[in-house]
């Protein structure tokens, strides 16, 4: 005779919860993290617009780096596809003697960016960050005062200001861009500029 289920019993009335799932609007939040550390006031208005607090973009940023740092974590560019879903568009290139792929992800923040992940052979990520989407207009870049933070990417800044000098980052995920640039007085000097994600976030008279 079989026993009747006892009603107080949750096991026989709810499902398991599975874990919440880690997507694009999560990934938007780590690319906020480690911006907020130079722009802490654009990354508020930015949680605004998604309706989010600081506590969930740091929980973001603790489950990337979770999902990075594990044993069973998948390889890099497995993990951008499970987390952002197929790619809106995948460029071939060539890089010396090697052939990659560009794959592009866009992200509603910045709806004039892509997020881009550069692989080589075998699936090996060789670069990853925010460039501009094909068809938009990038920036007038001419002096100074027209490089505001989050306005520019690295590669924009390159062409702008070359011969632009690549320094190391302060830390992942980070560039940094030493050039020449008039301010609006027509004074010319030297400047570091300092990328997060490979957006623009901060200037900085060059030290050296």
């Amino acid at each position: 005779m079989s026993s009747t289920p006892d009603p107080r019993d949750e096991r026989n009335q709810q499902p398991e919860r599975s874990p919440s799932l880690f997507g694009p609007q999560q990934f938007q939040l780590v690319l906020l993290r480690r911006m907020a550390d130079h722009q802490p006031g654009l990354v508020e208005d930015a949680l605004r617009e998604l309706g989010v607090g600081r506590a969930e973009m740091r929980e973001a940023n603790r489950r990337w780096q979770a999902m990075i740092r594990s044993p069973r974590s998948r390889a890099p560019l497995q993990r951008y596809r499970s987390v952002l879903g197929p790619p809106e568009e995948v460029l071939l290139r060539r890089i010396g003697d090697l052939d990659c792929e560009a794959l592009r992800w866009p992200v509603p923040l910045w709806p004039d960016l892509r997020f881009e992940v550069l692989a080589g052979p075998g699936g090996q990520v060789w670069n990853e960050w925010l460039v501009r989407a094909p068809g938009a207009a990038g920036p007038d870049l001419r002096t100074l005062g027209d490089l505001r933070p989050w306005c520019c990417t690295v590669d924009e800044v390159a062409r702008a200001f070359a011969p632009a000098t690549p320094m190391e980052g302060t830390a992942p995920t980070r560039w940094r861009l030493a050039f020449t640039v008039q301010d609006d007085t027509g004074e010319r000097a030297r400047h570091v500029a300092e990328f997060s994600w490979g957006l623009l976030q901060r200037l900085d008279p060059d030290p050296g």
